[in-house]
């Protein structure tokens, strides 16, 4: 590095008058936001009055030789000191981390003092050269926020009032509205302005609105809410400029990627967010002081301009913001989540405020940041910002719920909210001195922040009553909102915003007019990054799937072991189907670990889609590529492990036709799978609703149900189904290789045909030898469509689960009543048609209701009534009272040893019972889907076959269920316990009997078939339904034969083996419930 920087000085030394010349601001196509209209000469000046007097030779020289090089090249290169006066030419896009951090403890060694003398140098640098800092001033007024909530019962979570929901939501697409509602106003006609330069705190008791405003001004409210009013920026309304890119909400919610660290969290915002303007601000200020001589300050300089240097990888942006949070004692650690330790949940409130400021926004709405921090962090975190704010000409909006007195004084602005109305907003020094004219005055020993959130709660407003010569009166809301008007700070208020905004005045860097801040390629290199720090984090789950895959491969060979394996005639055919058949529907299952790692994914993704970090299609891409190497791999392993061991054509290119092949089944499958998360977006809805489209697939992908049996009306779904082109694909690769097509078979009419023409006609398969591209070219499509239908669900699919707001009738009943009831601010009081203690009681019982209410994403859901009557004093709660019901519940511990001293002979002390609920839910949907597919399945209406229909089919419900549970409980995460599954699925029907009859399946593996569970329910349903009929049906390569015989002699079933079919099934119901219920007891994963 120093050899080659010594070579660009001296051709800076040599070529310096040129270079002088040649450089202009044009010539770099250097951005003229911070270059001033008319820019006037200046005086040259040899040293700033601020430089230092008598500089090191060393450091003198390293600066001229700085100066000399060419702008784009001098804004990159910068002086390192260190401790010991020694001095280093580095670039500052690649510092290492022991520079990095060295600089951090020299420069920031005492956090919120150090920062603030550093950012006092910083501006000075700016100021001295005439550059004027963008500022933005964010004005709303008269906002009003309402919110639809459902009434009476409907106000229930109940299953019937889920699908009510569910229903009435496709009526209002369109355009239906059945359901009743009740509007609940939010906020109501606020104004104000939140100025540039000033920290401003936004107070309010629980349930007055702040989170709703604090989004409005953001410009992220629910669409669903109804809005009117006007937020504009420096004059501009919210839809002429980007506010996502320009402003930042930071929510109370702390969503992160838990396998990623503090620091690489960080790193990964700052990548996607970029530097903004600082880059252009970077270059002007160098050629500024370049004029005038100017020698900046090393750690200023490399500070600025490493902070204005797009798309490195760890900037010392990232490693600032750790020091000014407190969290670069955490930054190698991972943020956690529920399975894996990681960091505390008030250092995940700091990463969720950090994750904001690491970019270049200058408008923050913070939204309860103090959540889980003690007051000291909270101060200086605080403090920090205030020094941002004043010396950056930043504007933040913060709210905080109980602020120390320390914490509260640091704030310019004080923006009080109650009941969705503003009660006062100005300088902090005059909020006091405004409620004294009210009459209130708070005590010396009383937090001016708890005064402020308790003095317009009628419960608490007494107590501060200050004027003794008139008797108290309770002031509400909407009184103190008129006083204020007529105050003066309220006048100069609204004196302010009589007057536009000139737009004229917008400096042109203060506001973002382009979605696209970062480049495509830097938000690529990013998000691959970030894609294979993820896949090496979850090397396990990659790891044991693709030994879990070689395993089943082991296991497939010796079932269908070559030397057992023949081609003499269609039956020995259909063995190779089958063998075919296993292969597929294993390398489909093998993309199911998809499902779970996409949906964890899915929260972090849609906070980073709404901040504009990047498209979808950039989070889409990398997922993709980077999991083709590993499917690549794992098709290989599974093709040289039963390829030739199985004993398919041994003809290298159908070898490596059939691994294309299935390297396409894997592609589409975990698109499939990633397309079902994206529209699914919840693991329940995705393995319920996802798995109808998989049955879908199946049932018509042509080998469960041949293609000429399909009903005309669902045809469609033969042709759309992915597994019909590879199954078709696959037989046609195999069955065309000569040792087929070479041997001739007799057909019904005794014609001779070759076997492999006849044995797929006999499979119901396409005999034209161009099925094979076919098939290929439809796998290939349908992994296009998939991932694209993920991209686009990523695109316009909002997340699950959003909060709504609901009351209950009699609340509703209430709220209309005390809307009519209430009285009208005339003359700085309020009268009311009725006074009395009835209607107080009423109003404080709707207040408390709708307290617990939420609307749509909006935290909290304002208070109808104006008045809440409790004739006491007291302190006001900073949280919602909650009402909790218990039935049924029993707890078990075991039973102390003192009590078994006394006698008792029980092992265990009941306290809490596990109330098994899925017997009578499986119950339940076996009921109706034995009606369903019984009599649309046209069996026989016999009393005994429709019984044996039930009890298999509830049972096998039934353990299918306990074994998922099992599964889950002895797997360390979900992705594992899927990918575990899915094995486990596939060997179940390995060993059904239906890919390889059972007097087909080699000795040594004929135990697994007895201890297979879909084993005894193919067994099951096949005798009950079949084993006694004795219709003639043809099969194919044999004779005529009744249906009866083919059971018996095919498949190896008999009738009088139900009795012990019964009972098996039963036992392994309640084997893996049992399994179930020890291993939740006795295993822990969870990394705490």
């Amino acid at each position: 590095m120093e050899g080659a920087m010594e070579k660009v000085w001296e051709s800076g030394r040599r070529a310096s008058r040129s270079i002088s010349r040649g450089m202009g601001m044009d010539a770099w196509g250097v951005d003229d936001a911070f270059v001033p209209p008319h820019h006037q000469s200046r005086s040259r000046s040899r040293r700033a009055g601020g430089s230092r007097g008598a500089d090191d030779d060393e450091e003198a020289l390293r600066w001229a030789a700085i100066e000399r090089l060419p702008t784009y090249s001098r804004v990159r290169t910068a002086i390192l000191s260190s401790a010991a006066d020694q001095f280093k030419e580095v670039d500052v896009r690649k510092l290492a981390v022991g520079d990095r951090q060295e600089f951090i403890e020299r420069v920031f060694r005492v956090a919120d003092e150090d920062n603030q003398r550093f950012l006092q140098k910083l501006r000075n640098r700016i100021d001295r050269v005439g550059i004027e800092l963008p500022t933005v001033e964010v004005r709303f007024e008269q906002v009003t926020v309402q919110a639809k909530c459902h009434v009476g019962s409907r106000a229930l979570p109940t299953l019937l009032n889920t699908a009510r929901n569910v229903a009435e939501g496709a009526l209002g697409l369109c355009g239906l509205r059945l359901g009743r509602q009740a509007t609940l106003t939010i906020l109501k006609d606020v104004s104000g302005v939140v100025r540039p330069s000033r920290m401003t705190l936004l107070l309010g008791p629980p349930s007055s609105g702040k989170t709703t405003l604090l989004l409005a001004l953001a410009g992220k409210l629910d669409p669903a809410l109804r809005r009117a009013g006007e937020v504009t920026y420096n004059g501009f309304a919210l839809g002429e400029f980007v506010p996502q890119k320009t402003a930042a909400y930071i929510s109370q919610t702390d969503v992160h990627v838990g396998e990623m660290t503090v620091k690489e969290t960080l790193d990964f915002s700052a990548r996607c967010q970029g530097v903004g303007t600082k880059y252009d601000l970077m270059t002007e200020l160098t050629r500024r002081e370049k004029e005038a001589g100017i020698r900046p300050e090393p750690e200023v300089d490399l500070f600025m301009k490493a902070t204005s240097m797009e798309g490195v990888q760890s900037s010392l942006q990232t490693d600032y913001t750790l020091r000014i949070l407190g969290l670069d004692i955490c930054a190698d650690t991972i943020v956690g989540d529920q399975m894996q330790r990681g960091i505390s949940g008030g250092q995940k409130k700091r990463v969720t405020t950090g994750e904001m400021i690491v970019g270049p926004t200058k408008v923050l709405f913070m939204d309860e940041i103090s959540t889980g921090l003690d007051s000291s962090t909270t101060f200086q975190i605080v403090k920090c910002l205030q020094q941002i704010v004043h010396l950056g000409e930043a504007t933040i909006l913060m709210s905080l719920l109980q602020p120390a007195p320390e914490t509260y004084d640091l704030f310019d602005d004080i923006i009080l909210l109650s009941e969705g109305q503003i009660v006062y907003q100005g300088p902090r020094e005059y909020v006091l001195e405004f409620f004294e004219t009210c009459g209130f005055r708070c005590p010396e020993r009383k937090g001016t922040a708890d005064f402020l959130q308790e003095v317009t709660s009628r419960k608490d407003q007494e107590q501060y009553w200050a004027d003794k010569q008139r008797p108290y009166r309770y002031i509400s809301v909407p009184e103190f909102a008129q006083r204020f008007k007529r105050f003066h700070v309220g006048l100069q208020l609204e004196n302010h915003l009589s007057l536009p905004f000139d737009k004229s005045r917008c400096h042109q860097a203060a506001l973002v007019f382009s979605k696209h801040s970062v480049s495509t390629t830097e938000l690529l290199k990013a998000s691959f990054d970030k894609e294979w720090l993820l896949i090496k984090r979850n090397s396990f789950v990659y790891i044991f799937k693709t030994i879990q895959l070689i395993i089943v491969a082991l296991i497939a060979s010796t079932v269908f072991l070559r030397t057992h394996m023949h081609t003499r005639n269609v039956d020995d055919g259909f063995v190779y189907i089958g063998a075919l058949l296993f292969s597929l529907i294993v390398n489909m299952f093998n993309g199911f670990a998809e499902l779970s790692l996409a949906i964890t994914r899915l929260p972090v993704f849609y906070k980073h889609r709404d901040l504009l970090f990047y498209p979808a299609w950039i989070f889409t891409l990398p997922n993709v590529v980077l999991r083709i190497p590993f499917s690549i791999i794992e098709s290989v392993v599974w093709v040289l492990v039963t390829y030739y061991t199985i004993g398919f054509a041994p003809e290298a290119d159908r070898f490596f036709k059939h691994l294309l092949l299935v390297f396409l089944i894997q592609q589409m499958a975990g698109g499939l799978f990633r397309a079902i998360a994206g529209l699914c977006r919840s693991m329940t809805i995705a393995q319920t609703g996802g798995a109808l489209f998989l049955l879908i697939f199946f049932v018509l992908g042509g080998f469960l149900l041949p293609k000429g049996f399909i009903p005309k009306w669902w045809i469609w779904g033969y042709w759309i189904s992915p597994l019909m082109y590879g199954f078709n694909a696959l037989a046609v690769n195999e069955f065309y290789a000569p040792r087929w097509m070479n041997k001739f078979v007799m057909d019904q009419n005794g014609v001779p045909k070759r076997l492999g023409i006849s044995m797929l006609e006999g499979a119901n398969i396409f005999v034209d030898k161009n099925w094979y591209w076919i098939g290929a070219a439809g796998l290939l499509g349908f992994t296009i469509f998939f991932n694209v239908l993920f991209t686009l669900s990523l695109m316009y699919l909002n997340p699950l689960g959003k909060p709504q707001a609901v009351i209950s009738e009699e609340t509703a009943q209430e709220a209309e009543g005390n809307e009519h009831a209430r009285g009208t601010v005339r003359n700085g009081s309020t009268k009311s048609k009725d006074g009395g203690h009835s209607k107080e009681m009423k109003e404080m019982r709707l207040s408390a209701r709708l307290s617990n209410c939420s609307s749509n994403g909006v935290s909290r859901v304002m208070s109808i009534g104006s008045n809440e009557a409790a004739p006491r004093r007291g302190m006001v709660l900073p949280f919602n009272p909650l009402a909790m019901s218990f039935d049924n519940v029993n707890y078990y511990v075991d039973m102390p040893a003192e009590m078994k001293q006394q006698g008792v002979q029980d092992n265990r002390l009941q306290l809490l019972r596990e109330v098994v609920m899925e017997i009578p839910y499986v119950f339940v949907q076996t009921t109706y889907y034995t009606l369903i597919v019984y009599a649309m399945m046209s069996f026989q209406w016999t009393a005994a076959k429709f019984f044996w229909f039930f009890f298999i089919s509830y049972f096998s419900f039934l353990y299918f269920t306990f074994y998922g549970m099992m599964t889950v409980s002895i797997s360390p995460n979900p992705e594992v316990a899927a990918i575990f599954a899915a094995a486990f699925y596939s060997l179940f029907n390995l060993f059904s009997g239906f890919f390889i009859p059972r007097p087909k399946i080699p000795r040594w593996w004929i135990w697994y078939y007895w201890i297979c569970p879909l084993a005894w329910t193919v067994y099951g349903l096949i005798v009950t339904q079949y084993g006694d009929l004795e219709e003639v049906i043809e099969v194919p390569g044999e004779s005529k034969q009744t249906i009866s015989y083919y059971v018996t002699h095919h498949f190896g079933y008999h009738m009088n083996f139900m009795p012990v079919v019964a009972p098996v099934l039963v036992l392994f119901a309640a084997f893996f419930a049992f399994m179930y219920a020890v291993c939740i007891k006795k295993l822990n994963f969870q990394q705490r």
